[in-house]
């Protein structure tokens, strides 16, 4: 075989093997944005509020007992006051999570903090936009310590970064 075929056959092969994306709209098209096609689509709601929800695999031996997840929520509101009382109240009900503890780290529009699900410590990272009439809030959430490694921890983590890219 020729170094040129086999060039060409190796190509297809990755291109074949690269990760995919898929787009989502909500809001009527205002809020949009791209998830990896490895995520898996575990909720959605229409109406106001209109809420979607991605697990994202954990590879680790304990990953199917934790739930990694990334979820996008946008509901309607008529100016920036009542933004902000969607925000506050949304942070009232992170603080009253079991062992909530707020974390350093986070940016002004990053509320970062740890807390517990099922006995476990997960990680949260909660960013509000007000656009278009809509309050939106992107929240990720991953073990705090897990299996998977810090390799899937940076992965998870680009990926709610690159949604809230978008959303900017």
């Amino acid at each position: 075989m020729s170094l040129f075929r086999t060039l060409v056959i190796a190509g297809a092969l990755v291109m074949a093997g690269a990760a995919h994306a898929t787009d989502i709209s909500m809001a009527g098209g205002s809020v949009t944005f791209s998830t990896p096609d490895q995520w898996m689509g575990i909720m959605e709601t229409q109406g106001d509020p209109e809420v979607r929800v991605f697990q994202v695999p954990d590879p680790s031996p304990n990953g199917s007992s934790s739930l990694a997840r990334i979820s996008v929520t946008v509901k309607q509101v008529g100016n920036a006051g009542e933004f902000q009382q969607y925000v506050t109240g949304a942070m009232g009900k992170a603080k009253a999570l079991t062992g909530y503890q707020a974390t350093s780290g986070g940016t002004p529009d990053n509320f970062v903090y740890t807390a517990q699900e099922n006995g476990a410590q997960y990680s949260y990272s909660e960013r509000y936009w007000f656009k278009d009439s809509h309050a939106i809030q992107l929240r990720c959430v991953r073990p705090a310590q897990g299996q998977a490694g810090a390799a899937w921890r940076a992965s998870f983590d680009k990926g709610c970064d690159a949604i809230a890219a978008r959303m900017k």
